[in-house]
């Protein structure tokens, strides 16, 4: 813990300059690598909207805070709205109407869900707004651009880090994916599929639910006691955080080693800590960096590439100590940030 706290410390006194030396970054643009470097600064101050499926959880803080940092640092005015949970899409459905009736020139959406928005998104086609899908995907005509890692290649990534480290034969893998519907679950089971293939595993698949504490507790619980001698457990954030936290405290009862599909702070701190095995980041506070400068890119005409993705890293002990932590989270003090747009 201390060791966290003290990397959280020196992440404070720096997160001015990360602010303003993010750049240029290695990426992926179109599967091909590319050193990102956005603009010096927008034309005009534009309207942008942002939306977020929820702020719940240090993911989303991370991105609220890239998006309101790159906007900042460019000069354009931002609204920031959360949903609530992945359990409100009539909610972010609404929220996206809003941002229309106030005229917003650009949109950037982390959607609750890969369809619900469409209609909108094909009116905002017509009348020539840009659209950035951040983060979780979305299915519709329209989009602008992507700034997004595709979550099948996280869960093969993490895959990858048990298939290395595991001894050969059978094995056994609960898997806690997150929300039913949700563009980067559906992606990231997609993953998991194309990793077991032709593995001799037995998956024991613990339910979809909102990624709360205690919605992921229910079904942590529910999939231990039904295969207490499972060997890994693979889940989204909060389900591998209460795993990790469960398996610790019980003793001999459960012999599970816990990974997560993506890393928040209390993750980071479960590897330093030796709870948890690994887990791999999409760098949340890049894609959303990215995402601002796509919109004011498309909004001026200039170019732009269609799909931008951070680099896939899988953390564990020993890769956390290189790691630049300010790609996934906020600094120590920094919570989530709503707002209307200005």
């Amino acid at each position: 813990m201390h060791l966290l706290k003290g990397l959280l410390f020196c992440l404070c006194l720096t997160s001015l300059q990360a602010l303003a030396d993010w750049y240029p970054v290695a990426v992926q643009a179109v599967g091909q690598p590319l050193n990102y470097q956005p603009l010096a600064r927008a034309a005009q101050p534009w309207r942008i909207c942002a939306l977020l499926p929820h702020g719940k959880d240090r993911y989303w803080w991370g991105v609220a805070w890239g998006l309101d940092g790159e906007a900042s640092r460019q000069g354009v005015r931002l609204g920031i709205y959360e949903a609530g949970g992945y359990e409100n899409p009539q909610t972010q459905i609404a929220q996206l109407q809003a941002c229309r009736a106030q005229q917003a020139d650009a949109y950037v959406i982390a959607a609750i869900n890969t369809t619900d928005l469409c209609p909108q998104i094909a009116e905002l086609q017509a009348q020539g707004k840009p659209v950035i899908d951040l983060v979780n995907r979305l299915d519709c005509s329209g989009i602008t651009a992507r700034s997004q890692v595709n979550f099948a290649d996280m869960t093969r990534e993490v895959m990858a880090y048990i298939e290395g480290r595991r001894e050969s034969g059978a094995f056994s893998l609960g898997w806690l994916p997150g929300p039913q519907g949700a563009g980067w679950v559906m992606d990231s089971e997609s993953g998991l599929r194309q990793a077991l293939l032709g593995q001799s595993v037995a998956l024991y698949h613990g339910g979809y639910g909102p990624v709360d504490r205690a919605s992921q507790a229910q079904l942590v619980r529910r999939l231990l006691d039904a295969h207490a001698d499972v060997d890994y457990l693979l889940g989204n954030a909060e389900a591998a955080g209460f795993a990790a936290q469960l398996v610790r405290t019980s003793g001999n009862q459960y012999r599970t080693q816990v990974l997560a599909t993506y890393a928040t702070e209390r993750i980071i701190e479960q590897i330093r800590d030796g709870f948890i095995l690994a887990a791999p980041t999409d760098s949340p506070v890049l894609q959303a960096r990215i995402a601002i400068d796509l919109a004011v890119r498309a909004l001026e005409g200039k170019p732009y590439e269609p799909l931008v993705s951070p680099l896939i890293e899988v953390l564990d002990q020993r890769s956390l100590q290189q790691f630049d932590i300010s790609r996934l989270m906020p600094p120590e003090g920094h919570w989530m940030i709503r707002r209307e747009l200005p």
